[in-house]
């Protein structure tokens, strides 16, 4: 299997697109979006610059890897000879239900269709498509070519050997696949979120300020980063989302969004994509400064 499409040239998209390329597969990144193609192949290629200036790769392994990538804005021509199809589209169910329902169409039949989604249900996706048993969750950490994760999610249908299949090609990656069954929020997310949804509630109740919160995290348990600086590089509308889907599948009121997270998102204060979340990222990536009193 050397030919992947990876459908999203987003955040994660243009992260699994790098990783894939850099380890000699042909990919075929595809976006509806020209715009977002050219930006993710830009991200690509200045992180293979900072690889490079760290004396990672080479200048020969830049060009191999950018070479091995090509771009569509048609799924229909990007996934004609695809072994396996990721899709990294934005997490929204109705989306991601509609690019599967296509991706069964369009797909040669013996073709593995993989979801990057962080909590929506692998066999309400393969629902959607002719062929659940070829229907995996493979769950990619941000940033994709650093992180050693990958959670390999097994919808119901999901056949032995397409998990087999997608263990091994996480391994030939360099990376760590922890298979997971399929239930909300999987096991990453499932921990994960309500401890950040807790530390939002503990700042929206007046216990401590951001940074004191933080720090707590970082220096008493040993967090490389603290839960709200991490909500802000997650991005607090994807946050929100990955809760509310863990609270409709359960019925379980600890998943209810924090009613501060809840309008931090309305107001369109989601974390580094926007430039203001918790901290203030107007002037760099870096959270530095905390934006605004939340009390």
């Amino acid at each position: 299997m050397k030919n992947i499409a990876v459908i999203g040239a987003g955040t994660m998209g243009n992260g699994i697109a790098h990783t894939f390329a850099q380890k000699g597969f042909k990919v075929q990144l595809i976006d509806i979006s020209q715009q977002a193609l050219d930006k993710g192949i830009a991200t690509i290629t200045k992180n293979l610059d900072r690889m490079m200036a760290k004396e990672k790769i080479s200048e020969a392994d830049k060009k191999d890897t950018l070479a091995n990538i090509s771009t569509y804005t048609s799924i229909k021509e990007g996934v004609e000879y695809a072994g396996l199809v990721i899709e990294a589209a934005t997490e929204n169910v109705d989306l991601k239900l509609k690019i599967f329902k296509e991706l069964s169409e369009a797909c040669p039949e013996d073709t593995i269709l993989a979801s990057n989604t962080s909590s929506i249900s692998i066999t309400q996706i393969a629902a959607a498509t002719n062929c659940p048993e070829m229907v995996i969750g493979m769950h990619f950490m941000n940033p994709v070519p650093i992180m050693k994760l990958v959670e390999i999610i097994r919808g119901y249908n999901t056949s032995d050997e397409v998990t087999h299949t997608i263990m091994e090609i996480s391994e030939t990656l360099g990376k760590t696949p922890v298979e997971v069954n399929d239930y909300p929020g999987f096991v990453a997310n499932r921990i994960l979120m309500p401890m950040i949804n807790e530390s939002i509630e503990t700042l929206y109740n007046g216990v401590a300020g951001v940074s004191e919160i933080d720090t707590v995290m970082k220096l008493g348990m040993a967090h490389p980063m603290g839960p709200l600086q991490l909500a802000d590089f997650i991005g607090l509308d994807v946050c929100i989302s990955i809760l509310n889907v863990m609270y409709d599948g359960f019925k379980n009121p600890k998943y209810a969004p924090c009613p501060l997270l809840a309008n931090m998102v309305m107001a369109g204060k989601l974390g580094v994509k926007s430039g203001e979340g918790f901290y203030d990222y107007s002037k760099s990536r870096k959270a530095e400064n905390v934006s605004k009193q939340f009390l």
